[in-house]
Parts: structure tokens; C-alpha cells; sequence
């Protein structure tokens, strides 16, 4: 009865939420909610053309009221980062890796400690990817409005609908927790949670390796080394560009493009100009820069990963592997992507055969699960 009563007074928040506007305001709720012991927060946001997704909402909430901070009249968010540093606030978010990336870049800080009711859910046995709306069903049987998802977020002035959306995307994370946590301290699983998302908290924090760019390009493997040189350094060079000028990468030149100018190296605008899959307001923009970077890579004689395709014995690795994972998934009532992808299992398979260390990914909880059994796997 005490978890249904302090559910109703969730959804009675949702439909009256506090509107911060302005920085006097924010200050306020910070100072409010330092007193809580959990929270929950998330963000709405446009990620269309740009490199950093533009911020339109904060939404917190301690499960008896919801506040939404509009940034787009409050002002710098860094009166925030003292709440997501806090260390006596758990901040709990659903699926919170693109959340991280927002408030990082608006805030300055990664909320911490934090609590990913989706990982936590995925480590009961529900689907890895389940959304916040259907973790709601799952935990409390109610449904909620999915209908202001694709909301443009930062114009304005937000609607009645888009303000109760936003309320009900964060109201019901305190409870979560208090419904999640002793579940999973009985399956003996709170650890595993700890674990996964600290490597989340991480990988916010990390700064991208512009030189490590090409590698995400399909086909690679294909190039030879001096197409391979001409593409890592014009993934780098578009890289820094698209931070630079804050623009999604399709939109400096599309990954097309780049292909062919790393398997083609022209050495003047006219030659670039017959390369399909680039605009001509981009050759216009950037041609210059385009050449000069392939010039440059020409020169650059140093060692290149090249990522080779599988040969049959490492093929046979995989699915030895997959097989495992899946029989091993079975028996703890979890997806199998949980302890591993096929691309993690690839990706173990490589570190093994250069003698690079055990992915990340590898460590801790999952040592112990499966880990030492993939190794073996890939003993001679």
C-alpha cells in the first residue's frame, strides 16, 4: 500500500510540475534538492544537424515533486553540476548514456552516484534496450503517453502536453529504485549494476580520439595502406571539424566521401570535384583543408591498425563463443547481450590475438560469469 500511495503522489506531481526559468530559481532547486537522498533526472533534447545535441529540458524530480528547468531561459547550467556531484544524492536516469553526453557538455559534471534502471532491469531478465515507457508498465502497470517523443524541444513556448510528457519521464525514478534495488540485492546482482555503471561514467569522461575515427568506417580493411593513412587522417580532420564548427558529421562531408577521397587522393579542387557523395558547398568550404590532409597523410609512414576480416578459425571462436554466452545467458535469466554482443566477443577475439589486454568490458562482474570461460576458448 505504501509504494501504490507514494506512486499516486507521483502522478499527481507530474500534472502540476515547477517551472524553473530563471538562474535565482535554479540555485533554489539545487539548494532544495541537496536535501534529497535520490532523484531522478533526465533530459530533452534535438540532436538533427549538430555535433552536441541542443538542450531543451532538465527534468528532476525526488518523486513527491517534479521541477523543469528550461535552460533556454535560465541561463549557464553550472549551479547543476554541485546536485550531480553531490555524493549523498543517488541521481537516477533510464538509459542514461546520451543523458551523460548533455549534461557533461551543459552542466560540466556526470551525475554521480548513479542508478540505470534500464541496466537494472536488463539484469532481472527484462530486454536490455526496454524503454522508460515500457518499464513503467513492467513495474507499476501504468501506461504512459509516448506521443511527445519526437517533440521539438527548444522551441517555445512548450505545450501542456510536453511539460506533463516531460514530468512523467522522471517522476517515477525515485520509486524505481526502491521497487529495483532489493531485487536485485537478492539475485546477488547490486554489485554487477555498481560495476556497469561506473564504466558508463567513464566512458562519458573520455575524450574521443580523432585518430581512431577510421576505424568505424565499413570497408576499411579493404583499403590499401596509403588509402587507409589518406582515410584515418580525413576521419580525424572531419572529426575536429564537426566539433569545431558544432555540425553532425554527415553534414562536413558524408562517410561516402570520404572514401572516395582516400581511395582516389586527388591533389587539386578540380580533381576533387569529380568524387562522388560530396556537396559542392562543401568542396567550396573545405577543399583546401581536404587536400592539405591528404598531402600530409602521403608523408606519414607510421604504423596502421588495420582491422582484418575474421579467417575461419576465429569465425569458429565466435560461435563457440556466442554459444557459450547464449547457454550461460539462459541459466542467469538474461539477455545474452548483456554479458557480451557479438561485436564485444569480436573485439576479445582481436585483443587476444595481438596481445592487447582484456577489453574493459571483460572485467569485474562478468570475470567471474564468463570471462575466464571465453579465454579458454581462445587458448591454442
Amino acid at each position: 500500500m505504501k509504494n501504490q500511495n507514494e506512486v499516486n503522489k507521483a502522478l499527481k506531481a507530474a500534472d502540476q510540475p515547477i517551472m524553473v526559468e530563471s538562474a535565482q530559481q535554479l540555485e533554489q532547486t539545487v539548494e532544495n534538492l541537496l536535501q534529497c537522498d535520490v532523484i531522478g533526472i533526465d533530459t530533452e533534447f534535438v540532436r538533427e544537424r549538430t555535433w552536441r545535441a541542443d538542450l531543451g529540458l532538465v527534468q528532476i524530480s525526488d518523486g513527491k515533486e517534479v521541477w523543469l528547468v528550461d535552460p533556454l531561459k535560465t541561463g549557464p547550467l553550472e549551479p547543476l553540476s554541485i546536485l550531480l556531484k553531490d555524493p549523498s544524492t543517488v541521481k537516477v536516469l533510464h538509459a542514461p548514456s546520451e543523458d551523460l553526453d548533455v549534461l557533461l557538455y551543459n552542466a560540466g559534471a556526470v551525475p554521480d552516484p548513479l542508478f540505470d534502471t534500464q541496466i537494472a532491469c536488463a539484469m532481472l531478465g527484462q530486454p536490455l534496450q526496454m524503454g522508460y515507457h515500457n518499464t513503467v508498465k513492467w513495474l507499476f502497470d501504468i501506461e504512459v503517453d509516448k506521443e511527445q517523443t519526437r517533440s521539438n524541444w527548444c522551441k517555445r513556448p512548450l505545450s501542456d502536453r510536453q511539460l506533463h510528457y516531460a514530468a512523467m519521464d522522471v517522476v517515477l525514478l525515485p520509486q524505481m529504485v526502491e521497487t529495483l534495488r532489493p531485487r536485485l540485492e537478492k539475485a546477488g546482482r547490486w554489485e554487477w549494476l555498481q560495476e556497469d555503471v561506473q564504466r558508463m561514467q567513464t566512458a562519458a569522461l573520455r575524450n574521443i580520439e580523432p585518430e581512431q575515427v577510421y576505424l568505424r568506417f565499413a570497408g576499411a580493411a579493404r583499403l590499401d595502406n596509403v588509402s587507409l593513412r589518406a582515410l584515418r587522417a580525413l576521419a580525424a580532420w572531419r572529426e575536429n571539424v564537426a566539433i569545431q564548427k558544432n555540425l553532425a558529421r554527415g553534414f562536413v562531408i558524408s562517410d561516402a566521401g570520404l572514401m572516395h577521397l582516400a581511395r582516389t587522393r586527388p591533389q587539386s579542387k578540380e580533381a576533387a570535384s569529380s568524387i562522388e557523395g560530396i556537396h559542392p558547398r562543401a568542396l567550396q568550404r573545405y577543399a583546401s583543408q581536404i587536400i592539405a590532409t591528404i598531402r600530409q597523410s602521403l608523408g606519414d609512414k607510421s604504423p596502421i591498425y588495420r582491422p582484418e576480416p575474421f579467417d575461419a578459425d576465429q569465425n569458429r571462436q565466435v560461435k563457440e563463443m556466442r554459444s557459450l554466452v547464449q547457454d550461460k545467458a539462459s541459466e542467469l535469466g538474461v539477455e545474452p547481450a548483456l554479458l557480451a554482443s557479438r561485436k564485444e566477443l569480436e573485439r576479445l577475439v582481436r585483443a587476444q590475438d595481438n596481445g592487447w589486454p582484456i577489453p574493459e568490458r571483460f572485467k569485474g562482474w562478468r570475470n567471474t560469469v564468463i570471462t575466464a570461460d571465453l579465454v579458454a576458448i581462445l587458448l591454442p
